[in-house]
């Protein structure tokens, strides 16, 4: 069994890649990719700690972008990417850094709204790559103010608001990453762009642009994906030639309850395609 997209303590899950990895090996899982949002920080630790667990990592990135022709968010996945390439650092460093601002900015709001947490609080449950707001709801849920990561609290502080629902008492809006650009950055850094999730997201209109730009892959089994999303993303792979990969999408604790560690549809048959793909490409210049 193999999982291509899994998040670490490093970014937005609740558990470190030693425990991610090992609870990996316990499910059988042979090749795990960890796709950390917006940095590739910890992934040579991660394939050592792979090696002596016999656990194959694929080091990989989940880029939070933004398709601005269709005002759409999109994650792309950049696969077997290598880590710390300058590609990627340099063209995800201001969105971490603004993540940051923007997540002490809320908590501020959030204490003036009357909770009672600090920053302190929060950054007890930081990983690498900075807060998030799981570790906010984190710090809340310590204080009783929620029983859930997700749920009523997090809606009432975060929602974007529209015209039958007020924004959230502490809802900061992100620059994100502009998708052209995060698929140059993978494939500049040796990897295979993939689409994450384009059901969930709506991005399917997308994909016959992005293959022009590099887009290898797409990810068809997904927990967020009902049936129609599957066969939709399987109609795109045949279409344009993509892999099909698939992953959990793992949070730990910070994930919404429906990913289970692994994805059952798929095997080390995507690995070769994978590997072969990479194999297979020209040289780009950074």
């Amino acid at each position: 069994m193999i999982d291509l997209h899994v998040h670490t303590k490093i970014s937005d899950s609740s558990l470190s890649a030693f425990e991610v990895i090992r609870l990996a090996k316990s499910k059988g899982i042979t090749h795990l990719a960890i796709t950390d949002h917006d940095t590739t920080k910890g992934l040579q630790e991660a394939i050592i700690l792979g090696q002596e667990l016999g656990v194959v990592i694929i080091p990989g990135i989940e880029i939070s972008a933004y398709d601005y022709q269709r005002k759409k968010k999109a994650h792309i996945l950049g696969l077997l990417i290598e880590p710390g390439h300058p590609a990627l650092d340099l063209l995800c460093a201001p969105l971490v850094i603004s993540r940051n601002q923007a997540s002490s900015e809320m908590v501020r709001k959030i204490i003036a709204a009357g909770y009672g947490i600090t920053w302190k609080n929060v950054q007890k449950y930081e990983g690498g790559s900075g807060v998030y707001k799981q570790h906010i709801m984190h710090a809340l849920l310590d204080k009783g103010y929620c029983k859930s990561i997700y749920g009523d609290l997090y809606k009432k502080l975060f929602q974007r608001g529209s015209t039958s629902e007020p924004q959230g008492v502490a809802n900061i809006q992100l620059e994100y990453i502009d998708a052209h650009a995060a698929i140059a950055a993978i494939r500049q850094a040796g990897g295979i762009a993939v689409l994450a999730h384009p059901g969930q997201l709506s991005n399917f209109d997308a994909i016959d642009e992005w293959v022009e730009l590099g887009l290898e892959g797409i990810e068809v089994f997904h927990p967020s994906h009902n049936e129609e999303d599957r066969k939709m993303a399987l109609r795109f792979a045949k279409k344009h030639n993509l892999i099909v990969t698939g992953g959990s999408d793992y949070h730990g604790i910070y994930g919404n309850g429906r990913a289970k560690l692994g994805c059952l549809e798929l095997d080390e048959k995507c690995i070769n395609e994978l590997l072969t793909r990479k194999r297979d490409h020209r040289p780009i210049d950074d």
